[in-house]
């Protein structure tokens, strides 16, 4: 099930709890992509937050939002980059993505797996992705007054193993966000000693897992939309077959 894009919005920049977050994942993914200088840069879902620093260096952004999200202007007082698209039928050339960001969108989707077939789909020879999903084992996935309370959840062995399926490659991975989901104040303002003792003595698991992987090619698997070989095709409906008495 989709947030509202509303209701995104209305978390990442009109919330404190939501600002504490985006600074702190936004952060994170500057430090695996520290510069996208003349390369494409795509975001799924609600994915505009982490999208802003590449505004300026990058050859292109393109913010696609789901269809039963809804779609939002994004940036302000610029010209616009977000595109309301289909789950699985992305308005984007095959192979000319450099950088892609999903983040809200594999774990609010009916299709999963058809959705990571188009992240494979427009990524270039080189691609990378990151996936930027609840973590099962921290308390944001249960908390229903955050984007991450919503949605089916993956532990890192899960969401490792759904990707190799459909031809990534898993390259690195950090959790984050170990703060409690909590607008108290007294959360609030320890949130970054939260998030340093977390990471340096993970004793529980972050509340956001973020997982870079790269394009696998060629592919282990059939391209998608390729046509399946019959097996074993019957021999009176080949070239060369001859009927034979029973």
């Amino acid at each position: 099930m989709h947030l509202d894009v509303q209701v995104l919005r209305d978390f990442y920049y009109r919330s404190a709890l939501g600002r504490a977050a985006q600074k702190i994942l936004r952060t994170q993914v500057q430090q695996f992509w520290p510069e996208t200088q003349g390369q494409t840069v795509v975001g799924y879902g609600f994915a505009v937050p982490m999208l802003r620093p590449y505004l300026k260096e990058s050859r292109r952004v393109v913010a696609l939002m789901p269809a039963p999200q809804g779609v939002m202007t994004w940036p302000a007082g610029m010209p616009n980059v977000s595109v309301l698209s289909e789950e699985t039928l992305w308005p984007l050339e095959t192979g000319h993505t450099d950088r892609l960001i999903l983040m809200h969108g594999l774990e609010t989707s009916e299709r999963p797996s058809d959705l990571l077939d188009e992240a494979y789909r427009v990524l270039g020879p080189g691609g990378r992705a990151l996936f930027i999903l609840p973590n099962r084992a921290g308390i944001w996935a249960r908390a229903d007054h955050t984007p991450f309370g919503y949605g089916r959840p993956y532990s890192l062995g899960q969401l490792e193993a759904q990707l190799k399926r459909h031809d990534f490659v898993p390259e690195a991975h950090v959790s984050v966000l170990y703060q409690p989901p909590s607008t108290r104040r007294f959360w609030m303002k320890t949130g970054p000693v939260w998030e340093r003792m977390g990471r340096a003595v993970p004793v529980t698991a972050g509340g956001v897992m973020i997982v870079e992987a790269s394009k696998r090619h060629p592919p282990s698997r059939r391209e998608v939309g390729e046509a399946a070989k019959v097996l074993n095709p019957l021999e009176v409906l080949s070239p060369a077959g001859k009927a034979k008495p029973v």
